[in-house]
């Protein structure tokens, strides 16, 4: 007896213990099978086609690769893509946190709809999303016809590039914003009331301070997509050189001229840029992560 009460209270094998069950199996394979994997589906689809692009544009002596990206109509491209993708960021930064805080802190009918509909810009195709700009913005369309009588003029120039960015960065500012105010703790801000701070004081010392960093990332992430955008807004720029011209259309410009050497250096400089702001993009996400952890 006294045998079997030590085996009764003797501990379960380390193999009956449900961590061991099924034998030990993992439901991936091990890391440097995974690993290998991972590197040669990245290989395939990024690195092997970005250095086919750098491999190309060494081709070019450096004199060559200066006068092509630095051509005056190059250097306008420049200036209206990332001056433009700036501004429409600009613009999405306080409506997209306006239309996240809407969506957050009120109740309203049809707010699932509204909801789905800040997400329309992922869906849509660009090309539709530019045709359907320009049928409302060009002088016979439905609201350009009754502005371009006053002398305003939104299609068919730099205003329409900075609309048609500001129609599909939009949702890259509420959907990173919106999770980030759901999170906020309201006690916080009813005890600054409380205290006799003003709605501004509120938003400006207690809300701010926890969403900046997700606002920012917002903020990069739709200035970084406007300026690879090319299918919304060839339609409503107009497209004259020196004017309304994009980076993704000079490129394209070039190719359609057989000038591949001129296109991959424009689009080297476009591809070193994407990297700055990538590393821009995390850097505001980490600190974000920080800052939530904190």
């Amino acid at each position: 007896m006294a045998g079997s009460a030590a085996t009764l209270g003797a501990p379960l094998p380390a193999t009956t213990s449900p961590a061991r069950r099924g034998g030990g199996r993992k439901v991936l394979p091990g890391f440097n099978l995974t690993l290998g994997y991972t590197v040669l589906y990245l290989s395939l689809i990024v690195l092997i086609p970005l250095s086919a692009l750098v491999f190309k544009t060494f081709t070019l002596s450096w004199e060559q690769f200066w006068a092509a990206v630095s051509s005056p109509r190059v250097v306008a491209s420049y200036r209206l893509t990332f001056g433009a993708s700036f501004l429409a960021a600009l613009v999405n930064v306080f409506f997209g946190l306006l239309v996240a805080w809407v969506l957050v802190r009120y109740s309203f009918p049809g707010k699932k709809i509204v909801d789905a509909l800040v997400d329309l810009p992922f869906a849509l195709p660009t090309a539709v999303a530019g045709i359907s700009l320009t049928a409302l913005l060009a002088g016979n369309g439905w609201i350009g016809q009754y502005l371009e009588p006053l002398g305003i003029q939104l299609a068919f120039n730099p205003n329409g590039v900075v609309i048609a960015l500001i129609f599909i960065g939009l949702p890259f500012v509420v959907r990173t914003v919106q999770p980030v105010l759901e999170d906020t703790e309201r006690e916080l801000e009813e005890a600054a009331m409380c205290l006799g701070a003003t709605r501004l004081q509120t938003f400006r010392r207690v809300i701010l301070p926890a969403i900046l960093p997700a606002l920012l990332t917002g903020f990069a992430m739709a200035f970084a997509r406007a300026v690879g955008e090319y299918g919304s807004v060839i339609f409503i720029a107009g497209n004259m050189p020196m004017v309304s011209e994009i980076t993704p259309l000079v490129i394209i410009g070039k190719l359609e001229q057989y000038d591949y050497a001129g296109a991959t250096a424009v689009a080297t400089v476009m591809l070193g840029l994407s990297f700055v702001l990538l590393l821009v993009i995390n850097g505001l996400q980490a600190w974000q992560r920080r800052s939530g952890a904190a």
